[in-house]
């Protein structure tokens, strides 16, 4: 039987119902996005305020200093000033400090590497120390625009630099000066003063699969 079967009720009876519902689904497509752009414009007409803003990326997931990268590229990116501070990272290869470094960004990184590796409390604790008074200096130049605090949640819970020492360098940073913090375990006082915060999981890591890290993507 060829055509129309008026006898199966699943069957449009003509193609004006089938742009009938198309034409219907589209209005109601559009006034979902309607209600949604009114409640967005509402949002952003309410944010009226400037600051400096300090942002944690914590949790245990990859992809935290990553993201911590992509907002000093972004500074970069429009013409500002960013200063990185890099904690637990040792002295190999960095994509993103090779790269950042030449448009200016300045960089205090700890050179001993990780602590499973020094095996030395005193000489880690040193190390740790001088990239801190060197972000302190970053922490108190009103020309820098944005500071990442790279893995300095380590250092507070190995207590290789005293929380209320970062608290009081945090807040009394020049007042438009943003402050972005990576790493696990982010101690709560942080958290609390903190603007956003979000927190990275794990699903999946290739190197529990025995995959070695690999160059451009994990380092």
């Amino acid at each position: 039987m060829t055509g129309t079967d008026h006898n199966n009720p699943l069957q449009p009876s003509s193609a004006a119902d089938s742009d009938h519902d198309a034409e219907q689904k589209a209005q109601r497509h559009q006034q979902r996005q309607q209600k949604l752009k009114e409640k967005v414009d509402e949002r952003i007409a309410a944010a009226t305020r400037d600051k400096g803003l300090l942002l944690v990326i914590t949790g245990n997931g990859k992809g935290k200093s990553t993201a911590g990268f992509g907002m000093v590229c972004r500074t970069v990116g429009h013409g500002m000033r960013a200063a990185v501070a890099q904690f637990i990272k040792g002295s190999w290869a960095c994509g993103e400090r090779d790269l950042l470094q030449q448009h200016g960004v300045a960089f205090a990184v700890m050179a001993t590497g990780f602590t499973w590796e020094t095996q030395n409390r005193a000489l880690d604790m040193a190390a740790a120390q001088a990239v801190w008074q060197q972000a302190k200096q970053y922490l108190q130049d009103p020309a820098i625009h944005l500071v990442l605090l790279d893995e300095l949640t380590y250092m507070l819970t190995y207590d290789y630099i005293a929380l209320e020492e970062v608290l009081d360098a945090l807040t009394t940073r020049p007042q438009g000066q943003h402050v972005v913090i990576t790493g696990r375990g982010c101690h709560r006082s942080l958290i609390e003063l903190a603007d956003t915060v979000s927190e990275v999981q794990s699903v999946k890591h290739a190197f529990d699969a025995g995959i070695r890290v690999q160059q451009g993507v994990d380092w």
